[in-house]
């Protein structure tokens, strides 16, 4: 993994707080030409660093107030390919982790009320084959959350 430069790092952080940056904006971020920030911006996309740009939506303001953490055992490790090939299909499920402890996934998930997350859970999360046990846990209000970890600076 090539380390990153200040300049990039600069220019990762820009993006991470506004991918809607002008190249003009970027580019006097870091004291180069329009061009020459655009430039540095695609090699960054061509190393994998910049995976891609999305809108950041208000679930709330989109029909899901309810964010919920759910944990996932299954009942063997031969399952995990299975389980993840349907989990992945699941368009409320956000975010899907595999983690050490008792647990193997660790899912985010949104629904519209408590009620949905019930009929989430018991008819279409349990019924995928292998899953053994989960345990949720409801998200009562969010102090913080960053549309990813900031850059580290190297030197």
């Amino acid at each position: 993994m090539e380390p990153l430069s200040t300049l990039d790092s600069k220019l990762l952080r820009a993006l991470v707080k506004n991918a809607r940056s002008s190249w003009a904006e970027l580019a006097q971020l870091i004291r180069y030409s329009p061009p020459a920030a655009a430039d540095r911006v695609h090699r960054l996309e061509e190393r994998g660093v910049i995976l891609g740009y999305s809108a950041r939506l208000d679930p709330e303001q989109i029909g899901y107030p309810l964010t919920a953490y759910v944990s996932v055992i299954l009942d063997r490790p031969a399952r995990r390919a299975d389980f993840l090939k349907e989990v992945m299909k699941l368009e409320r499920v956000l975010e899907i982790h595999h983690t050490a402890g008792n647990e193997d996934y660790l899912l985010k998930v949104v629904s519209a009320s408590t009620r949905d997350l019930d009929h989430f859970l018991s008819e279409i999360l349990k019924s995928i084959p292998g899953l053994a046990r989960t345990r949720t846990t409801i998200v009562l209000a969010t102090a913080k959350e960053a549309p990813l970890m900031p850059p580290q600076k190297s030197s």
